[in-house]
């Protein structure tokens, strides 16, 4: 009997291993979009949040923002049409790490899960101030997170991208 005891707890203990993920959550919903043109324009698609060491990267499908109101909401997939890709960095990480054509050799990239699945919901509305300004609101819906390693985040508090403008 004891050794069946000691053959069952031996088991739990191997089996429960969660390798060396230490990300718990994901929450960029209180952090402002950035994106390196001066201004935003239809055409741009990079959009990105920063929190010290870590980083929410947007890259929209090419098209999708439009100068005007949209009558339902607008879908783009992920991965099909759109990409998202969280990161973490080994020191802070500026918002300019993302403009340049070529990254900087430090910080370095500690860890990057890509969005396996999802969608980016977009609605876009008339400026009420000025009929030449588009409002789009970017949401985040059934994101689910994978690395290489195959390790999955699961605690995911990304719904509201946030809201970029456009004008005409």
């Amino acid at each position: 009997m004891n050794r069946v005891l000691l053959v069952f707890i031996l088991c739990i203990f191997n089996s429960c291993d969660d390798g060396d993920l230490v990300i718990e959550t994901i929450d960029f919903n209180d952090i402002s979009i950035s994106f390196c043109e001066s201004t935003t324009t239809v055409n741009s698609t990079l959009f990105f949040k920063t929190n010290t060491t870590e980083a929410l990267v947007l890259e929209l499908q090419s098209g999708i923002l439009k100068n005007e109101v949209s009558p339902e909401t607008i879908v783009s997939t992920i991965p099909g049409q759109s990409q998202l890709i969280y990161r973490t960095f080994s020191e802070n990480v500026a918002s300019n790490y993302f403009c340049d054509a070529v990254p900087p050799v430090i910080p370095t990239v500690s860890d990057e899960f890509e969005a396996e699945r999802g969608e980016v919901l977009i609605t876009t509305v008339q400026s009420e101030n000025d009929s030449t300004i588009f409002e789009h609101k970017i949401e985040l819906s059934g994101i689910s997170f994978v690395n290489s390693s195959g390790q999955r985040i699961t605690d995911l508090r990304i719904n509201d991208f946030g809201t970029i403008t456009t004008e005409e």
